[in-house]
């Protein structure tokens, strides 16, 4: 579904539901509402059952002839990044105007900040994923955009031998969102674009040979 379809089918249905800390906002209004649940939804064609954040069936509120969901329960069915700004009481969907780097709560045997090994065509990334065994293995990691982001923009590059079969996965599904059948050493460092809307965890791997490095600075490869 493309991108402006899915929020305007958000913005036609939707009640945002922040938890509780949002309802002690002073701008609250009660009102008078119904549950109404003949009222059944489809996505592209296909059948599809809305659920709250702890994965229990929900119906829509109607209201003033209105039908509305949680804004959360229609993002994930379409694919759509979701996030709220406690401080400006915002909801964001989509693409978040800056960029937010995935060194923040990254964490593997790979995670380096020594210059020797951050550092790639004279620039120091000062925090890096660089896996340099010694010999012919599979180099992976995870990431974690629970759901917040619409776009990873992931920047790899191939140190001493080439990478093949890079993937990148929904590893909640099991579903390939992208993947590079050959990363060269001559490519030098390569920007990877990739739709990550409703993702909670990516499986990032290639096979890597011995002699060779997996470069990924994690400074300079963000979500949005």
């Amino acid at each position: 579904m493309k991108k402006k379809t899915a929020a305007a089918l958000i913005s036609l249905s939707m009640l945002a539901s922040m938890g509780t800390g949002a309802y002690a906002a002073t701008k609250l209004e009660e009102i008078k509402a119904f549950l109404n649940p003949e009222i059944k939804v489809k996505v592209d064609g296909s059948p599809v059952q809305l659920r709250d954040v702890n994965g229990n069936a929900i119906a829509p509120i109607m209201y003033n002839e209105a039908n509305y969901f949680p804004i959360r329960a229609i993002s994930d069915a379409l694919g759509v990044a979701v996030d709220y700004d406690q401080e400006s009481k915002t909801i964001i969907l989509g693409e978040k105007v800056e960029g937010i780097s995935i060194v923040d709560g990254f964490n593997d045997t790979y995670h380096t900040k020594d210059p020797k090994h951050t550092t790639y065509m004279g620039k120091d990334y000062k925090e890096a994923f660089f896996d340099n065994g010694k010999s012919n293995r599979g180099s992976s990691f995870l990431l974690y955009p629970n759901k917040e982001y619409q776009t990873l923009y992931l920047q790899i590059a191939a140190v001493g031998e080439d990478l093949t079969g890079l993937e990148i996965e929904d590893a909640e599904e099991n579903i390939t969102l992208k993947e590079v059948e050959v990363l060269k050493v001559e490519d030098g460092l390569v920007t990877l674009e990739v739709d990550i809307g409703g993702v909670e965890r990516l499986y990032i791997h290639s096979d890597a040979k011995a002699g060779g490095a997996v470069f990924v600075p994690l400074t300079t490869s963000y979500y949005k």
